[in-house]
């Protein structure tokens, strides 16, 4: 039975994740800011002992080791740690966007990403064993959009990160994988748009050919790193293939993912 830590996992895809790894007897750790949020989501796992949560900031160092040291108490040592906690700023170009807006997508995305990876790190090196998954986003595979440089300069960061802790880690039986979802209707995708603006109408459009929802993505996504054996390994729901098919089957292929956002 393994036990998995999922940092921002109180809604969207961190959830999502949860839900699925407990449906196939995981032990599992969930994070979120608050710690009434952590609290209301377990009740509603209705998990009982497999499941325990913990407030955590990912840009605190101090809170993500307790978050580390909470799941080992309870569980005895951690398989798999997820680092799913990410944010994103509104969409506009870099001139004009907010200063405080670029510090805080650095600090949890890039800062807290790095600082998440030091602490399991080191935990998985002291236990003998354990896989990282970190989470890539647009611009990890090196996309490019107005509007989207502060995010996408974070997610681009992921893919070398990982290909440096491989290096790094050798022989320590430790390893650093990939997750990568795809295009996933969040609140993280939906909420820095203005649903009445023309360009959300056109990324719309998009969304509607190449996304998907957290239920139908997330069960891949678990059943994939359980699978995963080795240092390096990527789970990846929009492949290429994936998307040139769907582009193709657009016109026979209608879809609506966003009714009940737009209609709210």
């Amino acid at each position: 039975m393994k036990t998995v830590v999922i940092t921002g996992s109180t809604r969207g895809i961190g959830r999502g994740l949860a839900e699925n790894f407990l449906a196939r007897g995981c032990q599992v750790v969930i994070s979120g800011r608050s710690q009434d949020a952590v609290d209301t989501v377990l009740g509603e796992l209705n998990a009982g002992d497999k499941a325990a949560g913990f407030a955590c900031e990912v840009t605190d160092a101090a809170q993500v080791q307790a978050l580390w040291d909470g799941a080992q108490q309870r569980f005895s040592r951690v398989d798999v740690w997820i680092n799913n906690a990410g944010i994103s700023a509104p969409r506009k170009n870099l001139a004009d966007t907010d200063v405080d807006d670029i510090e805080k997508v650095v600090q949890v995305n890039l800062c807290g990403m790095l600082l998440a990876n030091r602490v399991a790190l080191r935990g998985m090196i002291a236990q003998g064993s354990g896989q990282i998954w970190n989470m890539e986003g647009f611009g990890s595979g090196g996309q490019a959009q107005p509007g989207m440089a502060v995010y996408g300069a974070t997610k681009r960061a992921v893919n070398y990160l990982n290909k440096a802790l491989q290096k790094e880690l050798g022989d320590t039986g430790v390893q650093v994988c990939t997750l990568s979802p795809g295009i996933v209707v969040t609140d993280l995708l939906v909420g820095d748009y203005d649903t009445s603006s023309a360009e959300w109408q056109k990324s719309k459009k998009i969304f509607n050919i190449l996304g998907d929802t957290v239920e139908t993505v997330t069960p891949f996504l678990v059943d994939g790193i359980l699978k995963a054996n080795k240092s390096g390994a990527k789970v990846a729901w929009l492949t290429g293939g994936k998307a040139f098919g769907r582009f193709m089957t657009a016109a026979f292929r209608k879809r609506d993912l966003f009714a009940d956002v737009e209609g709210s």
